[in-house]
């Protein structure tokens, strides 16, 4: 009888210790672990942490991968001693500039500056929202600024600058018995004042706004722009005398040292084209015959484009445009721009193709349907010859290296191997009769 009172009093207290720990909830037991390892990341003489640099006395991942913070700084674990993440394996930090992801692995950061994400991971917006005043708009206008600027190619280089006395001399087909040697000029004036410029270019450019990004001067058509159409060409005014109405363009040119006080000047200097724009001193505008036969009628809203704007990356198959020289006719540069000797003006000879097919106005690359005659003078078989335009631009400038520059395409560097022009002819049916008699009678009219 001692012995079973003595076992009972050693097995009724034990019993009662059990109840107690049963009583005891999951939750109080996990508050306990939580104020242990509280009080250990608390403690000056903890440890280091392993070179994880987050004071995770672990040495496990940084805080955010895949812990959960409580407000006191210390990590919450489940009750089988693993560390407790959010389902979706997110991030979540507490208030004081934590991380927190959202159920789709999205960060988003406290509204203090941190990067915002949307739902799907993207970035909310189309860009950081900041707290600086900074709106998404200007954000955007920014970043396409900057990033046009960064194709804008850098020039003219100081060779591309060459006396013109160093030109090649300028092949002239001869002409033969069966030759139309007469001319027709339509006097167009030269754009003084810059009263009709823009950077459009309605033919290889419809509707667009800007599609050339260089400056085009123009002169006879006085509506032309980037909705021009053969209609509204044919309502409009015209600069010129004798009632052509046609378009007549090309690039401008500049002094680069000057100022541009021109609406577009901060759309040209976002396009790499700087300076004050130069009023051709003179440009005429001529339709001459062909070396080898008469010409026919250029049918009305005939367009032709001459050179290429973009050879500098084309490559020169294209470019046909001569820099030279008043007093210097018979030579020519087409990759250099010519440095002129004393009272001589530089000199733009822009020459367009004059062999149609016959059928035509235009074609998909502005050329197939008029191209230009062999050195003899001939047209290919199959086309027939039309007056052809030569363009004459001549300018007052400094002959200095690297003083003046043509306008072009942001990436084409202002090489004058980019130099064109374009045209669309307007005249009236009688007035393009009257220039073939002028031409094919050897008359200048």
């Amino acid at each position: 009888m001692g012995r079973k009172k003595k076992a009972l009093a050693v097995l009724v207290p034990a019993l009662v210790l059990v109840a107690s720990a049963a009583e005891m909830s999951p939750a109080g037991a996990t508050a306990l672990q939580i104020g242990d390892r509280a009080a250990a990341a608390a403690d000056p003489t903890d440890p280091p942490d392993g070179g994880d640099g987050n004071g995770d006395p672990g040495g496990g991942g940084q805080i955010g991968d895949g812990q959960q913070q409580d407000p006191n700084g210390g990590q919450s674990q489940d009750p089988d001693g693993g560390q407790q993440q959010d389902p979706n394996g997110g991030q979540s930090q507490d208030p004081n500039g934590g991380q927190q992801q959202d159920p789709n692995g999205g960060q988003s950061q406290d509204p203090n500056g941190g990067q915002q994400q949307d739902p799907n991971g993207g970035q909310n917006g189309d860009g950081q929202q900041q707290d600086d005043g900074q709106n998404q708009n200007g954000q955007q206008q920014l970043q396409q600024q900057q990033q046009q600027q960064q194709g804008v190619k850098q020039g003219p280089n100081r060779n591309q600058f060459v006396d013109i006395r160093r030109a090649p001399r300028v092949a002239q087909a001869r002409r033969g018995r069966g030759g139309s040697s007469g001319s027709f000029t339509s006097n167009c004036g030269r754009n003084a004042g810059q009263q009709h410029s823009n950077p459009d270019n309605f033919v290889v450019a419809p509707g667009v706004q800007n599609g050339a990004h260089h400056i085009h001067d123009y002169v006879g058509n006085l509506s032309t722009d980037a909705f021009s159409t053969d209609q509204s060409l044919a309502a409009a005014g015209t600069t010129c005398t004798n009632g052509d109405k046609s378009t007549y363009y090309w690039p401008v040119m500049r002094l680069r040292k000057g100022q541009d006080g021109s609406d577009a000047a901060a759309q040209s200097k976002q396009d790499g084209n700087i300076g004050s724009i130069v009023t051709p001193a003179s440009a005429q505008l001529q339709f001459l015959g062909n070396p080898r036969s008469k010409v026919t009628a250029m049918p009305r809203f005939m367009r032709i484009i001459m050179g290429d704007a973009k050879a500098a990356t084309n490559g020169t198959g294209n470019a046909r445009a001569k820099w030279t020289c008043s007093g210097f006719a018979d030579r020519a540069f087409t990759d250099k721009y010519p440095l002129c000797p004393r009272g001589s003006r530089v000199t733009r000879v822009l020459e367009f193709a004059s062999c149609w097919d016959g059928q035509n106005t235009d074609s998909a690359n502005h050329r197939s349907h008029i191209v230009f005659p062999d050195q003899a003078g001939n047209c290919p078989q199959g086309t027939k010859a039309v007056p052809q335009l030569r363009m004459t631009l001549s300018y007052n400038l400094p002959a200095q290296p690297l003083a003046f520059a043509l306008d072009t395409f942001p990436e084409q560097g202002h090489d004058p191997v980019t130099d064109h022009a374009d045209f669309e002819n307007v005249m009236p049916n009688n007035l393009m009769r009257r220039a073939v008699s002028c031409i094919n009678s050897g008359r200048a009219c």
